[in-house]
């Protein structure tokens, strides 16, 4: 009996697959304003999934009290603390705005350049001179600079509330998550399962730990390190503590560390003549500088057992390739795929630890060949 094969139809073929890619693609596109959001939410859900089990237990094991909680938490550590700093900034820079707008700008006096030892009168003069000579010429031609750089500024106040919706729906998604986790959880491993069997569940698993290391490792010590490095800020009179605190955030999360921060305020505090509180933040940002080297690795390692390098090279090169967001995108890829690789290589057996007895395999399968061949 014969069985006849059916020629493949390629136009319904080209034409089911164009039909599913404009099916995805116009999916993406009207989910495109979410994603962000559903993003961080994603990350900061399955980063802290123990803490919100450890509360339903607490919370005579209700999930709604629990997610409530948890809300709340988000809301005062994420939302609050970045409308303060944005409304202090836009208070801050009101007075700068209406001089430039009013056209009534003018070059500073620069009267501390006289506290300079050696060299303070000199610069003062010299200031002076410049301004006697032409101060008016100066500023009409650094004006219309300070205007597009002040419209530039003026421009990014959409951006300010479209992040300021963003932590909305962030807030709103980890919500969401939080109540029906679990089943989300199985649905994302149900459809890597059927992508790539139980290499694809592998990797949603690995992905969840990378994501909850580099949240411990990462994250958790650039806020140690900063809200101590702000507290001795605070306690030595560097004005502007709570600004340096949020940029010492940045830069810890960066890698660069808060003494980018530290350093600077220690040398003000010692050229202010202040040398006891100069002492006592150079002694303490000594202990916040070097603490991440004992705490990142411990907090890395009760999230998954990846190698530092990895860890690092991922969230700065994430950084730059995807933003803020790139932090946890960067680590997970580069944890998912060393992981897969390494699974993939030790498929097969360890080679010998004996280079000898490898020639002399090679020399006798060699023999075998010539022997065959003759």
């Amino acid at each position: 009996m014969t069985t006849l094969h059916r020629p493949r139809d390629i136009p319904q073929i080209l034409l089911s697959v164009l039909f599913l890619t404009l099916m995805i693609v116009a999916c993406l596109w009207i989910v495109r304003p979410f994603v962000l959001g559903f993003a961080w939410a994603a990350t900061i859900v399955i980063a802290t999934w123990p803490v919100l089990i450890k509360l339903q237990r607490i919370l005579f094991g209700r999930r709604s009290l629990a997610v409530l909680v948890m809300t709340l938490l988000l809301f005062l550590l994420f939302v609050i603390p970045i409308a303060l700093l944005i409304n202090s900034l836009v208070d801050g820079s009101t007075p700068l705005v209406h001089a430039i707008s009013s056209g009534n700008l003018t070059l500073p006096d620069l009267t501390w350049l006289n506290s300079i030892p050696l060299v303070g009168a000199k610069l003062y003069s010299g200031w002076h001179s410049l301004l006697d000579m032409g101060g008016t010429a100066i500023m009409a031609k650094v004006r219309p600079y300070i205007g597009t750089t002040t419209t530039w500024f003026v421009g990014q106040a959409a951006h300010i509330g479209r992040f300021m919706m963003h932590c909305g729906l962030m807030l709103l998604f980890s919500a969401l998550l939080y109540w029906q986790g679990e089943k989300v959880a199985w649905g994302v491993r149900y459809f890597a399962t059927r992508l790539a069997a139980k290499r694809g569940d592998a990797a949603v698993l690995l992905a969840g730990q990378a994501i909850r290391a580099v949240a411990l490792g990462v994250v958790v010590t650039a806020l140690v390190q900063a809200v101590l490095g702000g507290i001795g800020l605070a306690i030595s009179g560097v004005p502007y503590a709570t600004l340096l605190t949020v940029v010492m955030i940045f830069s810890c999360l960066v890698q660069l560390g808060p003494l980018i921060v530290l350093i600077p305020c220690i040398i003000w505090l010692y050229w202010t003549g202040d040398t006891t509180w100069g002492t006592v933040l150079l002694v303490w940002s000594c202990v916040v500088g070097t603490m991440d080297n004992f705490i990142r690795p411990l907090l890395i390692r009760m999230g998954a057992d990846l190698p530092m390098v990895l860890i690092l090279t991922g969230v700065i090169g994430g950084l730059i390739a995807f933003g803020m967001i790139g932090l946890f995108i960067g680590p997970v890829l580069l944890a998912v795929s060393w992981r897969l690789f390494d699974a993939w290589v030790r498929e097969v057996s360890p080679p010998s630890n004996d280079p000898e007895e490898v020639l002399e395999e090679l020399e006798v399968l060699e023999s075998s060949h010539e022997k065959l061949d003759s």
